[in-house]
């Protein structure tokens, strides 16, 4: 009876050792050859809004798009409407190499 507190304390204490230890640890779920799309959604929300003329743009979907879908490399295809939302009437797309990030294009949705 008395070894079941014991496990039990000892059980919290190795998970609060390994919650500290491994904080800062990489995801091995996540694929190492591009960026997460949350940084490939605020990375092109930076590039378009930093010209004046799109100043009121966030972003409405993401979707990352593989090589030979539509395009030469892999990339982040990042769309942005102003706000309030104009249905689309106003809205950019922003690709972006997903390997790194850098800016392929920014055009109209088709």
């Amino acid at each position: 009876m008395k070894r079941f507190p014991l496990i039990y304390v000892s059980w919290i204490a190795l998970c609060a050792v390994l919650f500290v230890g491994l904080r800062g640890a990489e995801d091995p779920s996540r694929r190492g050859d591009r960026i997460l799309n949350n940084d490939a959604a605020a990375r092109a929300a930076s590039i378009l809004t930093a010209d004046a003329r799109y100043r009121g743009y966030e972003v409405v979907h993401i979707a990352y798009a593989n090589r030979g879908e539509g395009g030469a490399e892999a990339r982040w295809v990042v769309l942005l409407d102003r706000v309030p939302h104009s249905a689309l009437h106003d809205a950019r797309v922003v690709e972006l190499r997903a390997k790194d990030g850098r800016l392929l294009g920014i055009r109209a949705p088709r």
